[in-house]
């Protein structure tokens, strides 16, 4: 069995703006700072992104703190999505159609984004019915972690063991491959985020390319 593991933002969606419009309100609504000092988002995770805020402003970081950031982020990105000019990505698509058609392959996630807010972002652009398992950024600072966890959901779901040299991870950061290496796995590089493909080729992925229309030749790395 072949798993991929996609990552979401820059990958398979760009929301517009969603995602960073849901933490402004929630810094702001929750804890009253009216202007949220900028922390790295991009291959982030939702937890990470949340850690530094809270450091960022002297916040305490506690699980209540957590918590209400959570549920405040939450609300906020339902109310985001459908108000910012958002799009699937150029290939996915017809990417995960053909390979949802594969007997032998099964579709992961393997995203930053707490798994709540993976869900309402897959399917307000029509794509959660596509992946059954996943890791992502609810416990994890870390991507690394993220990985590990998505790696360990593949095996609890699927009939047998997973070997890492059966793992594909796709996304659009130095992060995605970094997390893909520190499991073993096979790492294809998009770049379709904040990342031009020349930077992502410097840290050796098993395949960069500029987007996923390509579909025959996705297939063939992929699949063989």
């Amino acid at each position: 069995m072949l798993v991929l593991l996609f990552d979401i933002d820059g990958t398979l969606i760009s929301t517009g703006g969603a995602g960073l419009n849901a933490l402004r309100a929630t810094m702001r609504e929750e804890f009253g700072i009216a202007e949220p000092n900028d922390v790295p988002v991009s291959g982030r995770t939702d937890r990470g992104i949340a850690r530094d805020l809270f450091r960022a402003h002297e916040l305490a970081e506690t699980e209540a703190h957590w918590q209400r950031f959570l549920d405040s982020y939450l609300r906020h990105l339902a109310d985001q999505l459908p108000r910012t000019r958002g799009r699937v990505l150029p290939g996915v698509a017809s990417l995960l159609d053909a390979l949802r058609g594969l007997e032998r392959v099964r579709l992961g996630l393997l995203t930053g984004n707490v798994q709540a807010g993976a869900r309402l972002k897959l399917r307000h652009y029509g794509l959660d019915s596509y992946f059954a398992f996943g890791g992502f950024g609810d416990r994890h600072a870390d991507r690394d972690g993220v990985a590990a966890e998505a790696l360990d959901a593949s095996r609890e779901h699927l009939p047998a063991e997973t070997q890492p040299d059966r793992v594909w991870v796709i996304g659009d950061t130095p992060m995605d491959i970094t997390c893909a290496r520190s499991i073993s796995a096979r790492c294809v590089a998009v770049a379709t985020g904040s990342f031009p493909r020349e930077a992502l080729e410097a840290y050796s992925p098993d395949l960069a390319v500029d987007n996923l229309d390509r579909l025959d030749h996705l297939l063939e790395v992929l699949v063989g």
